[in-house]
């Protein structure tokens, strides 16, 4: 199985609509890239870092799960520009971008 990370770095003066995102954006996601094979779709909203009183590094982490990394990216190849096309209605944050084997 895969994990595809969408990572949302916390940062001065950057805006992130939780609620727009879980509610709006994964539900796209997830309609779009059902067919694809898509296993499960998982949210995480930063609250804070690891030592005591440090501000969490992302605002907000997106995770989709796939059996194969060919699927998401047949997915992505058909619906990417859509999907990705939705990230101004939420965040004004450059979105970082991992895929993950999960090994463990």
């Amino acid at each position: 199985m895969v994990r595809i990370t969408v990572l949302y770095p916390a940062a001065e003066g950057k805006k992130f609509d939780h609620d727009y995102y879980v509610r709006k954006h994964m539900a796209l996601v997830r309609e779009r890239l059902g067919k694809y094979g898509l296993v499960r779709t998982e949210v995480d909203k930063g609250v804070a870092g690891g030592a005591p009183g440090a501000p969490a590094p992302y605002v907000a982490v997106g995770h989709v799960y796939f059996n194969k990394v060919a699927d998401f990216q047949k997915g992505m190849g058909e619906h990417g520009k859509e999907i990705m096309g939705d990230v101004p209605n939420y965040t004004n944050i450059q979105p970082q971008i991992q895929i993950s084997e999960i090994i463990g």
